[in-house]
């Protein structure tokens, strides 16, 4: 099993519509395909980290660097994992209100959160560390 992390920037800004049927789609067809991860979109800016099977990580991400919403695509990190560290699929939302988001299946509050333990911060792994970054540089 492998983790990728990749970051992108969106061709043109998603609204929160936009944003609540793209994590509609994507928790449908990455649960099909036993992929789990995390997906934060901030400022026109994405971060998504994949996680599963290397055949089906590396089949979405070519599917990715190919969809033209997304522009600057590239891997910050690969690596063989042995547990997920995102194991429920879930997207952080910049624009939403906190009632709007967590109504949505899926949401996560993570990007609202102010601060995290150092325990919590280990059990991230090294993907939840990119992720934490751009959390805490988004405001």
């Amino acid at each position: 099993m492998i983790s990728l992390t990749y970051l992108s920037t969106a061709t043109v800004p998603y609204s929160p519509e936009q944003l609540s049927e793209l994590l509609a789609s994507s928790r449908e067809r990455n649960h099909a395909a036993g992929l789990t991860g995390m997906l934060l979109y901030a400022g026109e800016h994405f971060i998504q980290t994949l996680e599963g099977a290397e055949d089906v990580v590396d089949a979405t991400y070519a599917r990715i660097e190919r969809d033209t919403r997304h522009r600057n695509v590239y891997v910050a990190l690969r690596e063989e994992i042995t547990t997920r560290v995102f194991p429920d699929w879930s997207m952080g939302f910049e624009s939403l209100s906190d009632d709007e988001a967590a109504g949505l299946p899926g949401f996560n509050d993570y990007l609202e959160r102010s601060t995290m333990s150092p325990e919590a911060g280990r059990e991230l792994g090294r993907a939840g560390i990119f992720h934490r970054v751009f959390r805490d540089n988004m405001r």
